[in-house]
C-alpha cells in the first residue's frame, strides 16, 4: 500500500461486503471504535455493499452481537457500492475476493484488498478465503464473524500507523 498524505484531508477507509447488512456494518462499527481508541481523528470509516439495497437495516444477528459487544447498529442503513465511494476511499477492505474484483472494476486499483490478506501484509496474493457471511445463521456465527473482524481490523490499523500518524 502506498502512503497517502492525510494533510490534505481525512484518510478514508471503506469496508465492502455483499448486502451491507452483516459483515461490513460490523467492520465499520468495530473500526470506528478502534480508530477512536487510537485517537485518530483524521480517519473516516464507511461501509457499502456490492449488491446492497439502499436503506436496509443491519441484520438482526449483527445488531444483537454488536450490542453485546458495546456497539450500536440500530441506525445503520445499507449503502450500495458506487464508483464515487470507491474513488473517495484511500483504502478499501473487502470481505471476499469477489467483492475485491467488483471494487477493482469500479476503479480501486491498488487501494483495495481482501481484509484477510491486508491484515497479513499479503494483499498482492489472491485470497480465496476471506470472511464468511453469517447471514441467516445463529448468533454464534455472527459472534465468530465479529471476533474475526475485530482481530483483522486491529492488524489492518496497525499497518496504517505510518500513513495516518505524523
Amino acid at each position: 500500500m502506498e502512503s497517502e498524505s492525510t494533510e490534505a484531508g481525512p484518510f478514508r477507509l471503506l469496508f465492502v461486503c455483499t448486502g451491507n447488512t452483516c459483515r461490513s456494518p460490523m467492520a465499520e462499527a468495530i473500526a470506528r471504535r478502534r480508530v477512536d481508541e487510537r485517537g485518530w481523528t483524521q480517519v473516516e470509516v464507511r461501509s457499502a455493499g456490492a449488491a446492497a439495497f439502499p436503506g436496509s437495516p443491519a441484520s438482526d444477528g449483527a445488531v444483537r452481537v454488536a450490542k453485546a459487544r458495546g456497539l450500536d447498529l440500530t441506525s445503520h442503513e445499507s449503502t450500495p457500492l458506487t464508483a464515487e465511494l470507491v474513488e473517495e476511499a484511500d483504502l478499501i477492505l473487502t470481505m471476499t475476493s469477489s467483492h475485491l474484483l467488483r471494487v477493482i472494476e469500479l476503479g480501486a486499483g491498488e487501494r483495495a484488498a481482501v481484509i484477510t490478506s491486508f491484515a497479513e501484509g499479503s494483499e498482492g496474493v489472491l485470497d480465496l478465503g476471506g470472511v464468511p457471511d453469517p447471514i441467516g445463521g445463529p448468533d454464534e456465527e455472527y459472534a465468530e464473524t465479529f471476533d474475526v473482524l475485530d482481530e483483522l481490523i486491529v492488524r489492518s490499523l496497525d499497518r496504517l500507523v505510518p500513513v495516518v500518524e505524523p
